[in-house]
């Protein structure tokens, strides 16, 4: 107590103004002056924006502190929304191939696509199955949308296939719905080509070309793709058949290799009656 006395007596004069003050402040809020009144709202207001102001600067670095959060998020969520869109395209192409391997009753390999040539003379695939997968040469290479090429080199655990868009690619096709024969090949256009099919044969603009049974690679009645242009060529007994492939090997990313399509018997027969016309 007698330190608080102290206190008073040393800084009295500050203990009055503020008492002063005080009282100045409540004989101010009592009084009913219309002039008071009118300085009472000013000075209320006063406060209030300068209240408001003073209460803007911690929140603009507090905005930025939650702006930063919000990119964030933003990006995170985009991230993941990226890589549920990928999962659902994968799963989607994922169902297409297993659909096509219930249609056909063959054995099956799937695969991915882990190397690509598109722009030579001889464009290929590299795939991530081999010998160890039970992959061999001359093996056919199928996608959801049809024949993509067949396997030309293998090791243990990849394998590279010759595509359809590739001057040595050869194989027997078919029109669905006239059922007649040509060869397909491929001429280093982004379009393939049926040869040796007579002009006195029936096919139309829109036709779909198949896999022939007459091919010793492929499984007949796989889609190859679809007639684009029929003409007759002045200078031969053949037609041009331009056939726009039914497989968009830009977006080749899975594949099945078919591994128990090859006759043996057939194969070996055909070979010695071949050799025996020699």
């Amino acid at each position: 107590m007698q330190r608080i006395l102290t206190l008073l007596i040393e800084f009295k004069e500050y203990f009055i103004l503020t008492l002063l003050v005080l009282f100045s402040i409540i004989l101010l809020t009592l009084n009913d002056n219309p002039q008071l009144k009118a300085i009472r709202s000013y000075t209320v207001a006063t406060i209030g924006i300068i209240q408001n102001t003073l209460a803007m600067v911690p929140n603009i670095f507090e905005l930025q502190r939650e702006n930063e959060v919000l990119r964030k998020l933003n990006v995170t969520l985009l991230d993941e929304v990226s890589r549920l869109r990928e999962a659902k395209l994968e799963n989607t192409r994922l169902r297409e191939l297993l659909g096509l391997k219930e249609k056909i009753k063959y054995k099956f390999v799937a695969a991915d696509v882990i190397g690509k040539t598109l722009h030579l003379q001889r464009n290929t695939i590299t795939l991530n199955v081999g010998r160890n997968n039970g992959v061999n040469v001359d093996m056919p290479v199928v996608s959801e949308q049809g024949i993509a090429g067949r396997i030309v080199a293998v090791s243990s655990n990849y394998s590279i296939a010759q595509l359809l868009l590739n001057k040595d690619f050869r194989t027997s096709v078919k029109i669905q719905r006239s059922r007649v024969d040509g060869i397909l090949g491929w001429d280093g256009s982004d379009r393939l080509m049926i040869k040796n099919v007579s002009k006195k044969q029936d096919v139309k603009v829109g036709d779909a070309a198949i896999t022939s049974e007459y091919s010793k690679i492929f499984p007949p009645d796989i889609k190859v793709g679809v007639v684009i242009s029929v003409d007759e060529n002045p200078v031969t007994l053949f037609k041009d058949i331009l056939i726009e492939p039914s497989v968009d090997f830009t977006r080749l990313e899975q594949v099945f290799v078919i591994t128990s399509t090859v006759d043996t018997q057939r194969v070996n027969l055909e070979s010695k009656f071949m050799e025996r016309k020699k």
